[in-house]
């Protein structure tokens, strides 16, 4: 049986819950509890460390204002409650990777608490609850490696020691592989969005968690549940969650009983393995730090990170489809960012323009434009382009006086270049040609060089028509009217034509 049979055939019988963790490297200059600035990936190891972050005696801890506040800003973006005061825990466990022999982090009064996110799946919108987003410092990373002579050896780089992390917990609301994948896309994008993360996985600034268990269908009680870690990518979200569903069902079926852990995921081998016994949160002896006060979260300062919230991804795609746009088409501009811009700031060039045709020159012409140069304006728009050139190049296109064929390279020079669109239009003489009578002549001398495709449409070959259409294209360098084009040689080649 294929993976995807059996894998249908284990949700017919099991139902999955799925809460999702993530842990967001939020954007901030210095680290969570000291100076020391945030390390770049590329960083040399332990180069960005100081007596806080590397837990030496006598050391204190003081508080980054910035981490906070994009902390609260996510709280607000998913509609949680914020409380009007927080502390910071301890939360005490052995490892090398934890100079001080704890984590500085939060447990009983998260910075937010009881939000959504509601993501669109194939079955339609699911909202899933958000338990919690709270604030915590990074511990250090370990590194296995080889040693000169042949042993194995476990290195350490203190530089991400402190980095401030924010932790976001799921209510155990996610029913299928699919369902995490996208829930994690949109908290990404909503991170985004509101500038509190780059949340890059591939740099580890956004690490996804996923507790997946099986219960039969129809029953209450959860299952045994399991944790499955070193997912890089949403696509290994996804990959990852749907072989343990598969393996706990085949565990189930034949009668082995499941137990607490935490597993990883080997994304070449497609396959869980086992890493250590699941602790409980009783095995971290959580007290309240005694090196920081509470936090006193102020109204006006809750109410004033309200007022900077920017449009969030739900509610730009809402309004991107009262324009008009299909739901593929507005999700593609929300998800890209500089496509996004473009599509706004022609908008704005050029108020009649119907939006489905600036989304289809955003996601087309400009888009090919946009991947082919990592060059940005001062308005964000790719290259050297400006919206009001590419504004009236699509002016032209829709009142009828340049091709579609010529648009795409008036926009590939613009965009290159930055010279004027009026101007490459004026200089390659691309106005379109609708005259009939003109296109006509165009079309004539096309069914004449081409008798064999002439006979091929009389015969009923109507691929042939699309070969004669584009031939009499390209004799017009593209600038005679597609639709005049096609029209005539239907004329001369159809029903009482002499051809």
């Amino acid at each position: 049986m294929s993976a995807p049979a059996a894998r249908a055939a284990a949700l017919e019988r099991y139902e999955a819950v799925i809460g999702i963790e993530v842990h967001c490297q939020v954007r901030t200059a210095s680290k969570m509890f000291c100076a020391c600035a945030v390390p770049p990936p590329d960083a040399a190891p332990n180069t960005h460390t100081c007596p806080v972050c590397l837990a030496l005696p006598g050391t204190l801890p003081t508080i980054n204002r910035a981490a906070v506040e994009h902390v609260l800003t996510t709280g607000l973006a998913i509609g949680a409650s914020v409380p009007p005061a927080t502390r910071w825990d301890r939360k005490n466990y052995f490892y090398p990777d934890l100079p001080k022999g704890y984590q500085i982090s939060q447990y009983d009064l998260p910075l937010a608490a009881n939000g959504s996110l509601t993501v669109e799946t194939s079955e339609g919108p699911v909202t899933i609850g958000i338990t919690r987003a709270h604030l915590e410092e990074d511990t250090a990373k370990l590194i296995h490696a080889a040693a000169p002579d042949g042993r194995r050896v476990s290195l350490v780089d203190f530089n991400r020691a402190g980095v401030p992390l924010m932790e976001i917990v799921t209510e155990p609301d996610v029913r299928s592989a699919e369902q995490a994948r996208r829930y994690a896309e949109e908290l990404r994008l909503l991170l985004r969005a509101i500038d509190v993360s780059d949340a890059e996985m591939e740099n580890g600034q956004l690490r996804v968690e996923a507790n997946v268990s099986l219960r039969p269908r129809g029953t209450g009680p959860f299952g045994t549940r399991v944790e499955v870690k070193n997912m890089n990518s949403i696509r290994a979200v996804e990959r990852a969650i749907d072989f343990e569903i598969e393996r706990q069902a085949a565990a189930l079926d034949g009668g082995e009983p499941l137990r607490q852990e935490t597993r990883g995921w080997d994304d070449a081998a497609g396959a869980t393995y086992v890493m250590r016994v699941k602790e409980s949160s009783d095995d971290y002896r959580y007290f309240p730090e005694p090196d920081l006060p509470p936090l006193v979260i102020d109204a006006a300062w809750l109410a004033a990170l309200r007022a900077a919230l920017p449009e969030l991804p739900a509610a730009r795609r809402a309004r991107y489809r009262a324009l008009g746009l299909p739901a593929y088409d507005a999700a593609v501009l929300v998800n890209d960012e500089g496509m996004r811009v473009a599509f706004e700031a022609i908008l704005a060039a050029g108020p009649g323009l119907p939006p489905k045709e600036v989304a289809n020159l955003v996601t087309g012409d400009y888009g090919r434009a946009l991947n082919e140069t990592a060059e940005r304006t001062a308005s964000g728009l790719a290259g050297r382009a400006d919206a009001a050139s590419l504004a009236h190049v699509l002016g032209e296109v829709v009142a009828g006086r340049l091709s579609r064929a010529n648009a795409k390279e008036v926009v590939a020079e613009h965009v290159v270049g930055g010279r004027p669109a009026a101007a490459v239009i004026a200089e390659r003489g691309f106005a379109q040609i609708s005259d009939a009578d003109a296109v006509g002549r165009i079309v004539d001398a096309v069914l004449a060089a081409n008798p064999a495709a002439v006979a091929d449409v009389r015969a009923g070959r109507s691929q042939a028509l699309g070969f004669l259409v584009g031939q009499a294209m390209k004799a017009s360098r593209g600038q005679a009217n597609a639709a005049v084009v096609q029209a005539a040689v239907r004329e001369r080649l159809g029903r009482g034509g002499d051809g």
